[in-house]
């Protein structure tokens, strides 16, 4: 009877999806696209299918909820090789309060070199640089309100700038989780970055104008000012289901599977497993963006060691790969306590 609920489970979970997915895409349309990047090596390694698994620090990121579940403190940090030469480091702890609850921090930003200011009369460069920023903070708070039932928020500042111009935005993630009374089965679901507007404003919007470029004799150096648009934040919905079929001492396998509603994109599922021997060594893979066609993303894998050091302290390495198609690859490297 528990194996035919859970094929129900997994099966509802792929036919949602596959009715889910909507043949318009809004990409390109939102600001802080950063946001929507996978954080931590374990999750991106397992196809981002993490909602319903979140079990350490990373998973303020995933699902907030989840911070409850650690036991006393964690942190882990987190060092993306994004697409273009661009990098990302994301760092998270958590700290468990017993019955007040769960507390947790974040922060995430990119690593970009400068870059030379060309111009249409300076092609080779001006002699100036420019640089661009992406930023985020938050701070968590997760509370188990039974059992098997727990709830968190996650709200942050964000921030974005490029030369002389700058956004920043303030959002709100929240989270769910629950433990159903099958054995090995949880269920999660969440939604991220919901919140205000961004818009680009500073020095780099002035401007000297000429309203009249074929009139001579009229001022052609008017100062003004460049409008800008407001830019919604990437919104994401994700719903998922994990399984332990198997969990002893020495072996254990998790299998999971993640509906994702993104406010920019198309709709798509993610599927991802993890083997573990001895909670030392670890083996990943997964599936990302199932059901989109031509999408870049594909398949991920990684791998993980976990050895307990000074004074018994679990320290935890992780790497993740992911296929990114005519963009190549994304790597990840995590190092957790």
């Amino acid at each position: 009877m528990r194996n035919i609920i859970l094929t129900l489970l997994f099966i509802s979970v792929f036919a949602q999806a596959q009715t889910f997915v909507s043949n318009v895409s809004k990409r390109g349309t939102s600001a802080a696209p950063f946001l929507s990047i996978s954080q931590g090596a374990r999750a991106s390694s397992m196809g981002s299918a993490y909602v319903a698994v979140a079990d350490e620090p990373s998973t303020v990121f995933w699902n907030p909820a989840g911070i409850v579940n650690i036991p006393g403190g964690a942190v882990v940090f987190d060092h993306t090789n994004w697409i273009a030469d661009i990098n990302y480091n994301f760092l998270a702890a958590s700290y468990n309060l017993g019955e007040f609850g769960s507390v947790g921090v974040s922060f995430l930003s990119s690593a970009i070199e400068d870059m030379a200011v060309r111009t249409i009369d300076d092609p080779e460069g001006t002699g100036e640089t420019y640089g661009v920023t992406d930023a985020m903070f938050s701070v968590s708070y997760a509370i188990s309100l039974t059992d098997n039932f727990s709830i968190g928020f996650n709200p942050k500042f964000i921030m974005q700038s490029i030369w002389r111009t700058s956004a920043s935005a303030f959002a709100i993630d929240m989270g769910v989780l629950y433990r159903t009374p099958f054995d090995g089965i949880m269920l999660g679901m969440s939604i991220s970055n919901f919140g205000t507007k961004m818009k680009l404003e500073g020095n780099s919007e002035l401007v000297l104008y000429d309203p009249d470029e074929n009139t001579t004799g009229n001022n052609g150096q008017i100062p003004a000012s460049l409008e800008t648009d407001e830019w919604e934040l990437p919104l994401n919905f994700r719903v998922g289901i994990s399984y332990e079929p198997v969990k002893t001492e020495m072996h254990n396998i998790t299998l999971a599977v993640d509906a994702i509603h993104p406010s920019d994109d198309y709709e798509s599922v993610n599927v991802g497993a993890e083997y573990a021997f001895n909670k030392t060594f670890f083996i990943r893979g997964g599936y990302k963006s199932l059901f989109i066609k031509d999408s870049e993303e594909s398949y991920t894998a990684g791998a993980g060691i976990q050895q307990k050091l000074f004074n018994n302290v679990a320290v935890k390495v992780d790497y993740s790969y992911g296929d990114f198609g005519r963009l190549k690859s994304v790597q990840k490297f995590s190092i957790g306590v």
